[in-house]
Order: structure tokens, then C-alpha cells, then sequence
């Protein structure tokens, strides 16, 4: 049975990680001065997506990458190892006494039920660490965007990162995601990443949680 490495498996489902997807902050509705109401003026945005893509959100994925990276070859290690022993039981098990199957095969067990655990505690631990990166990186970006908004006049902005968005149609003028990740490099001040060096391969960009509304 071959075991999904956890940065495999949490880094492949975006920036967020899973759960940390679904922790993007809650819109406030911004106070401002009562006055005569105006036309509506609407945005859409694909929030997760612009948290990922910015330059701080880009090198802290690429960061958080390379801290687990040790411990996922250690894992892909001990699963090449169960795989090996697995191969090498069931070509010689015919030759084997019972008990020597009974002892490999009790061995093997024991080596994936300590794989297990050490995924477990690798998905917790990346996942946790990636969570609270994305709240507080997803905070800041809101910032941004709120401040955006209100410069450029809309009244309101509908998110369709998300699965069940309610946005079935928008105009891709109305789609600030570049934009508000602009604003937020200039903001930050975290330069964009160096190109990866000529024949190696750039860290597993993260996923769109969402593909942008259709237009017809």
C-alpha cells in the first residue's frame, strides 16, 4: 500500500492546506459617513488565490516547503522500505518456514503502523503551522483589498475562491485578484521570488481554489 506524503497531499491543495482554506477572514462592513446613495458598483475576487499569489504568500509556501522537506524524504524513505520488505515476502513466501512468514509479515506491520503515526504527526504539525500562516497573511491582504475597494469606489466585493460561491457571472473588468496582489507587494515590500535555477524545478506552485466565474 503506497502512503501519500503529507507535503504532497496538504501543499497540492493550495496555499491554505486544507483546512487553513477555510479560515479566510470575515468581511466587516466598512464604516463610513452616511450620504446620499450612489450607483453599485460590485467587484469579484478570488481571495484565497490572491493571499497565494502574492510575494510574501509565494515565500512563505516555498519556505514552509523546504522546512518539512527532510522529514517527507525520511517518510518516502520508510515507505520504499515497507514496499521493499512487502515485494521481498510475498516472491520468497513460498520458501519460507511459517514462522519466518508470521515474523517478516508481524515486522512489516509494525514498520506501517509507525509510518502512520509519523504522517499523522507531520499532517498535524504542517498543517497547523500553515493555517496560522494563512490567517495572518490572509488578514493583511484583506486590509489591502478593503482599502482598494474603497479607493476605486466599489460598494461591494463577492469572493469566488470559494466552492459554493454564489457569483455565476462576472464581467473579468470586475475581477480586482491581480490587482489587490499588487497592491499588496507594493505594500509588503517583499520582492518577488528569484527564478529557479536553470535545470532545476520551481516548488509546486499553489492551486486556484477556484476557477473564475465563466463569461459568455
Amino acid at each position: 500500500m503506497k502512503h501519500s506524503l503529507v507535503l504532497a497531499t496538504l501543499l497540492a491543495s493550495g496555499f491554505a492546506l486544507g483546512a487553513a482554506a477555510q479560515t479566510a477572514p470575515t468581511p466587516a462592513a466598512p464604516s463610513a459617513p452616511a450620504g446620499p446613495a450612489g450607483p453599485t458598483k460590485i467587484a469579484v475576487i478570488a481571495f484565497q488565490v490572491a493571499v497565494a499569489k502574492t510575494n510574501e504568500g509565494q515565500r512563505n509556501f516555498a519556505d514552509l516547503q523546504k522546512k518539512y522537506q527532510p522529514r517527507e524524504s525520511a517518510l518516502k524513505t520508510q515507505n520504499d522500505e515497507i514496499e521493499g520488505m512487502t515485494k521481498q515476502l510475498q516472491a520468497q513466501g513460498a520458501t519460507l518456514s511459517e514462522a519466518a512468514r508470521a515474523s517478516q509479515a508481524r515486522t512489516i506491520d509494525e514498520k506501517k503502523k509507525k509510518l502512520e503515526r509519523d504522517l499523522d504527526d507531520l499532517r498535524n504539525e504542517g498543517g497547523q503551522e500553515a493555517q496560522q500562516m494563512y490567517n495572518t497573511l490572509a488578514s493583511k491582504v484583506y486590509d489591502v483589498l478593503s482599502s482598494y475597494a474603497q479607493q476605486q469606489g466599489y460598494t461591494l466585493v463577492l469572493d469566488f475562491s470559494q466552492q459554493q460561491n454564489p457569483v455565476l457571472f462576472a464581467q473579468p473588468s470586475t475581477d480586482i485578484t491581480a490587482p489587490v496582489v499588487d497592491a499588496y507587494n507594493v505594500k509588503s515590500g517583499v520582492p518577488a521570488p528569484p527564478p529557479p535555477p536553470a535545470g532545476s524545478s520551481a516548488p509546486a506552485a499553489p492551486k486556484p481554489a477556484a476557477k473564475p466565474p465563466v463569461t459568455h
